[in-house]
């Protein structure tokens, strides 16, 4: 039996454990829309808790177990105001979660032999080899190794034109953390969509579609704003409104970002960056394949369901179950120079930098949106927001909680059973959907 819900959802009890909760359960939290499986209920529950107010914004939580959807919910408000309820085709800005998508688009290029790891990326990008750059392989840049995370002190109008990032970049030398793990916080995505720029022709915003979006059957995921025509709505961003001027901070900030010797400063400051994630949000009239993907959480879950799942989705080979078996990478505890926590990069995922916590890869965001893969357990999971500055503090810590609560029902679900839930919000075109697909 599935637990749904809707706006009217009935609240009731919920029992000490997983199976109690799977007896007691008859709808799903006050506010909480969606489906679930019965064994979720804790993590259904303390998702609802994530979102009180309008203040507090809205986001959606997902989940897949071999491949399955069992978990499916949204709820709060899309809008600053709180007068726009989140829906089935609300999409979030996730930040860096973009980088785990991107990143799947290289290994899709990969399994068809038109991209390999070990290759120097100037073997497809022949302008990248600039500046002694000519040995750096696509693992290298991968694994956020390619020495090249500082931006250089550019300002926001380079920052919007993806063409421009990509050309200084190839043309840029490498820092003294060549070779080291250094979070390329924003030069990732365009390191990334210069080398399958150069492979297919593509746009890494035709790419998410036609590699991702397509293949998956889904219409959640984009690079930047979806077009008008697109069902899927962008939630805004909650985040204070007005600009406030610092002057000792705006004369000291831009000068050592600029600096060589900036560390993680100068891989994330840009100037005025503030300034395009309020209003409308110019971020996403660009292409940020680090930083400005669009997503729903079921889309984001799909992803990571199939790499959890051996690849395998829908009746579809998304990816060989010999490619995603080398997605685990080593833990290494050793600090990244950027973000000084480790974090393991491995082929554009990354492992938890807490011992013990949030088992498997995937990639978070800034704020707190997150997909994840476990496939030891074959279950994946995505959650997504619009808080950035709010008073709700806690999302990274929210992420623990909900990765726990959804391995705890996992594992009872697995000796009980699972129900899969409805296909919720807009899927992809027939025509769409068979784009760029791969077949066993």
């Amino acid at each position: 039996m599935l637990w749904k819900g809707s706006s009217r959802a009935i609240r009731r009890a919920l029992g000490s454990g997983e199976n109690g909760a799977a007896r007691s359960i008859g709808g799903l939290p006050h506010g909480v829309q969606g489906a679930a499986d019965p064994h979720f209920a804790r993590a259904v529950r303390f998702f609802g808790t994530l979102f009180p107010g309008p203040g507090y914004g809205g986001g959606a939580l997902a989940v897949y177990q071999d491949g399955r959807p069992v978990v499916d919910v949204w709820t709060g408000w899309a809008d600053r105001r709180g007068e726009v309820h989140w829906t089935a085709d609300t999409a979030a800005m996730a930040f860096s979660a973009t980088k785990g998508a991107a990143s799947t688009v290289v290994h899709r290029l990969v399994e068809r032999n038109l991209l390999n790891y070990d290759d120097p990326v100037a073997r497809f990008w022949p302008e990248f080899g600039a500046h002694g750059k000519s040995a750096i392989t696509v693992r290298d840049v991968l694994a956020h190794r390619a020495g090249l995370s500082l931006l250089g002190g550019i300002g926001s109008a380079d920052l919007l034109d993806q063409r421009v990032m990509e050309d200084r970049l190839a043309a840029a030398p490498s820092d003294r953390f060549l070779g080291k793990s250094a979070y390329h916080a924003l030069t990732y995505g365009w390191l990334v969509s210069g080398l399958t720029r150069a492979v297919t022709g593509s746009t890494m915003r035709e790419l998410f579609r036609s590699e991702l979006a397509g293949p998956l059957h889904t219409e959640g995921l984009h690079l930047g704003r979806p077009p008008a025509n697109s069902p899927v709505r962008v939630a805004e961003i909650l985040m204070p409104q007005g600009v406030t001027n610092n002057g000792v901070l705006q004369f000291l900030f831009p000068r050592l970002a600029a600096s060589p010797m900036s560390g993680g400063l100068g891989a994330f400051y840009v100037p005025g960056l503030k300034s395009l994630l309020q209003g409308d949000m110019p971020f996403l009239d660009s292409e940020i394949p680090s930083a400005n993907g669009v997503m729903t959480a079921r889309s984001l879950a799909k992803m990571y369901g199939a790499i959890a799942n051996g690849g395998h989705i829908d009746g579809t080979q998304f990816l060989s179950a010999a490619m995603v078996a080398n997605f685990t990478g080593r833990l290494s505890r050793r600090p990244d120079r950027n973000v000084v926590v480790p974090m393991s990069f491995h082929l554009g995922y990354h492992a938890s930098p807490v011992p013990g916590v949030l088992p498997g890869f995937g990639h978070a965001g800034v704020g707190g949106c997150i997909g994840w893969a476990n496939p030891a357990t074959k279950t994946a999971f995505a959650f997504v927001h619009n808080r950035l500055i709010t008073p709700m503090i806690t999302d990274y810590a929210s992420i623990g909680v909900l990765a726990a609560l959804v391995d705890r029902g996992a594992a009872v679900a697995r000796k009980d059973g699972v129900d899969a839930v409805p296909d919720f919000g807009t899927p992809t075109s027939p025509t769409h959907r068979a784009s760029g697909q791969l077949t066993t």
